[in-house]
């Protein structure tokens, strides 16, 4: 039997305009909620368990599928800005008038996108293992094996570790406990993310890539609100040099970073990235 509270929570679902939205809520209600908008490939069923519940320990949290992702309903989206516009849908369909935003990895980078079209919906902002947009200049070329495995029609368990944790020893052996934490949700017959899903959710990283840096930079300095940007020094997918450039052109930021950890350092590091996050919510 799972010893985490957040495995326990169940299925809610909402209508919005175009989708039939599933989620789960956790923690105590009142104050401003925290909506965590997921990675490529991720349903709400990938969320550690442990990260889930050092967080509503202290807020109202909020995990939810965008539209045509896992066990929300309609047509998936193939760009940031339909992904920001299926998450708004859901934050209004729930008549939520403000929230605060999680973003990890691609959920990073729409969380943003949201702040900045939307800047009377979300109080703060926390950035995990995400990019701001476009090329970073003197970012290095990424590993052809990230991209070649990240498009497999089906990504392994062993695929997870190797793109989320360094390949260490300390960190293989963080990613397998990540996946057994997470196997209590993902039983049999569970929705998953299907590959027309998975590739506009890729396409929707591609189209973002290509915007110039300069407008990127432009973005950022009109984000007023406070900034919680994080990142692991060993990320194969997103280099650490993204959130440090980032930081330097938002108004009102704070860089955390992990030098033993990667794109899913906010697993390794449950707990104390949780801390980190709950004291810049309570700041």
């Amino acid at each position: 039997m799972s010893t985490y509270q957040s495995d326990a929570a169940e299925d809610l679902t909402v209508e919005g305009p175009s989708a039939t939205f599933t989620y789960r809520r956790l923690g105590p209600r009142g104050g401003v909620p925290l909506v965590l908008l997921n990675r490529v490939r991720g349903t709400l069923d990938w969320w550690d368990p442990e990260f889930l519940d050092h967080l509503a320990a202290r807020h109202d949290v909020i995990v939810f599928d965008n539209v045509g992702t896992g066990y929300t309903t309609g047509t998936p989206r193939d760009s940031v800005e339909g992904l920001a516009d299926g998450t708004v849908e859901f934050i209004e369909a729930l008549g939520l008038p403000q929230v605060d935003l999680l973003g990890w990895t691609l959920g990073g980078t729409v969380a943003q996108h949201i702040t900045r079209l939307r800047p009377d919906l979300v109080r703060r902002l926390v950035v995990a293992a995400a990019s701001p947009g476009g090329q970073v200049p003197g970012a290095p070329d990424p590993n052809p094996k990230v991209g070649a495995t990240m498009t497999k029609p089906e990504v392994t368990g062993d695929d997870l570790v190797f793109l989320f944790f360094p390949e260490t020893d300390t960190g293989r052996a963080a990613g397998y406990e990540h996946l057994a934490r997470v196997a209590t949700r993902l039983a049999t017959g569970r929705p998953d993310v299907s590959e027309a899903a998975a590739m506009g959710q890729i396409t929707a990283i591609q189209k973002d890539a290509s915007i110039p840096f300069e407008q990127v930079r432009a973005d950022l300095a009109t984000i007023r609100q406070p900034v919680l940007y994080a990142t692991g020094m060993q990320d194969a997918m997103i280099p650490a040099l993204a959130a440090y450039t980032a930081v330097q052109h938002l108004p009102d930021a704070t860089l955390v970073a992990y030098s033993d950890a990667g794109h899913a350092f906010l697993f390794q590091h449950a707990e104390d990235f949780a801390g980190q996050v709950n004291a810049f919510l309570a700041d």
